[in-house]
């Protein structure tokens, strides 16, 4: 178990970028964080190893600090157990947990992983955003692209995938 220290926050990545001529070093660092194929999405915290990882990725990924809804949203729609099941307030129930909200309560709080979690997978395969992507996926988010750190703005991308 992580247990939560000041200032810590869980953050989602979301890979926008596809296979093809990605360097072997950042196609690793994007299979440790679980993100295989396009459109994937997943849950992490913020200590500097990560934050490295999302460095050496950063044209290949988008990310920002994920709100409680936005965690209970991607649960509920995308979040899916071994055997591709979705995840319910019964599953929940089973794990020790009263509903998926609070399951999205303690990701939320650090206080447990995603892969953590028993049989729970820890990536979320999501759909390409409705109404399409605003900028390029080739440029910076910060220059009117669409990768690297996007702030809270990750939540109404995530929304318009789920």
């Amino acid at each position: 178990m992580v247990k939560m220290e000041k200032g810590r926050k869980c953050l989602a990545v979301v890979r926008i970028r596809g296979t093809v001529n990605v360097r072997k070093e950042v196609e690793d660092t994007l299979r440790m964080l679980n993100l295989q194929r396009n459109c994937h999405a997943t849950l992490i915290d913020d200590r500097p190893s990560y934050l490295g990882m999302l460095r050496k990725v950063q044209n290949y990924v988008t990310w920002g600090e994920a709100s409680k809804e936005t965690i209970s949203l991607l649960l509920r729609k995308r979040g899916r157990t071994v055997g591709n099941k979705r995840i319910t307030d019964e599953y929940a129930k089973r794990i020790g947990y009263e509903s998926i909200d609070e399951i999205a309560d303690a990701l939320f709080n650090l206080k447990v992983k995603l892969k953590d979690l028993p049989g729970v997978k820890p990536v979320f395969r999501l759909h390409p955003p409705r109404k399409g992507f605003k900028g390029s996926i080739k440029k910076s988010y910060s220059v009117g692209g669409e990768t690297g750190y996007r702030g809270e703005a990750i939540n109404e991308l995530i929304r318009r995938m789920a």
